[in-house]
C-alpha cells in the first residue's frame, strides 16, 4: 500500500463517460500501489468505475454516497517483480 495521500478526481457535475475517463487518466500518471478518490454525481459510475477497475487490475476499496456525491476509492495494483 502507498503511503502517499489518495489522489482526489473531481468529476461532480459530468456525466458518464468522463468520470471514468478522468479516473483512468489519473491511473496513468499515478504510481503502483496508489490510492485514487473519484467524487462523481453521476450513478453510472457505480458501473463503470468497478469496471475500469476490473480492466487495470486494480480494486475497488470502498463506495459511498452522500448527498448526491459518490465517493469511489479504489487502489491500483502494486508493482511486480519479475
Amino acid at each position: 500500500m502507498s503511503s502517499e495521500a489518495p489522489i482526489t478526481v473531481d468529476a461532480r457535475g459530468h456525466r458518464c463517460p468522463v468520470p471514468s475517463l478522468r479516473l483512468a487518466r489519473a491511473m496513468d500518471q499515478a504510481g503502483p500501489g496508489s490510492h485514487l478518490v473519484l467524487l462523481a454525481t453521476d450513478p453510472m459510475a457505480r458501473i463503470d468505475v468497478p469496471f475500469l477497475m476490473t480492466e487495470r487490475g486494480g480494486t475497488v476499496v470502498s463506495i459511498t454516497e452522500a448527498e448526491g456525491v459518490l465517493t469511489l476509492t479504489v487502489a491500483m495494483p502494486a508493482a511486480t517483480t519479475d
